[in-house]
């Protein structure tokens, strides 16, 4: 009889301790280190990137930092803190030119990096980004089936911005070039943010007495232009897009019965799939890479399926 108890003992202390194994195998599984790095807020969108993270980050019991920068030497002592607290992997959010180099340090040092929304040119990088030559597309497209295949489009480019600019920009250009050749645009930098929208569209108005539709690249750059629009009294454009996904833009839509506003968009929410691809990673699983977000086109007409008042953007 003790015999069969102390088999009994020795048996449930084997299984309680495999049990114990088990759940400090799994509670380990996501105990990794997770840097976010991305731009300052200066824009609606990039602080809802931050957000979104950092919500995900939390939900998934990871150790995070999310640190953000106003410049390239910035982001990159901050890459290189993170190597030192031992990231395992990070999200990085490079909208400078200038860092190629320490994200290539990061990944032949064995960290995971997944490069969020803006093209890089980095070897062994993985990526997730929304389609911003589809934006551009869509936006083409829009402008068409709403002035028809001649007239004269003011294009808002933003060549800051990198490889943002750069594909929703060819996207647009080259089917402007299919679907309506005839069509002048007329390029004019700016910056994504609605002052800039505003100030830069109030000189273009100066110089430009006939315009049909406005490509913008951005909803904060469009809501300043469409400020412009306003004061200048201006009746002949009927078309502006933009792009991202800001609420505030939104609920304009319909207060224009005169001009169609329009975005092409992707959501920042989006970084959540960033988030996730890096614990796959570090799980040893496979991932879809680059992971590319498609493009929604919303207006007037289908707006209230994109609000969301909990979104910080």
């Amino acid at each position: 009889m003790k015999k069969i108890l102390a088999m009994l003992v020795a048996l449930t202390m084997l299984v309680g301790g495999l049990g114990i194994s088990a759940i400090a195998e799994e509670e380990t599984a996501n105990d990794y280190k997770i840097g976010i790095l991305a731009p300052a807020v200066t824009h609606g969108w990039v602080a809802a990137v931050a957000y979104y993270a950092e919500q995900r980050c939390q939900e998934l019991g990871l150790d995070y930092t999310v640190a953000t920068s106003n410049n390239a030497e910035e982001m990159t002592t901050q890459l290189s803190d993170l190597l030192v607290w031992g990231a395992d992997a990070i999200v990085a959010f490079p909208q400078w030119e200038g860092m190629e180099d320490p994200i290539q340090e990061a990944v032949d040092a064995g960290v995971i990096v997944v490069n969020f929304d803006i093209d890089i040119a980095v070897d062994g990088v993985y990526k997730v980004t929304g389609d911003n030559y589809g934006m551009g597309v869509a936006g083409a497209e829009y402008i068409v089936d709403k002035i028809g295949t001649e007239g004269t489009v003011v294009a808002l480019t933003v060549p800051t911005s990198g490889s943002v600019n750069d594909l929703r920009m060819q996207g647009f250009t080259d089917t402007m070039a299919e679907i309506a050749p005839d069509i002048v645009i007329k390029e004019y930098a700016t910056q994504f943010t609605r002052e800039a929208g505003l100030a830069d569209m109030a000189d273009i108005l100066t110089a430009e007495p006939e315009i049909d539709a406005v490509y913008s690249l951005d909803d904060e750059t469009s809501i300043g232009a469409l400020q412009a629009i306003d004061e200048a009294g201006r009746t002949d454009i009927q078309v502006i897009t933009g792009g991202g996904g800001c609420q505030e833009y939104f609920n304009m839509m319909p207060e224009y019965e005169n001009i169609w506003v329009q975005s092409a968009l992707y959501s920042p929410a989006m970084v959540e799939d960033a988030v996730d691809m890096a614990v796959a990673l570090l799980n040893g699983e496979e991932v879809e890479s680059p992971l590319t977000v498609p493009t929604a086109v919303v207006d007037r007409d289908n707006y209230t399926e994109y609000l969301d008042e909990n979104t910080p953007y």
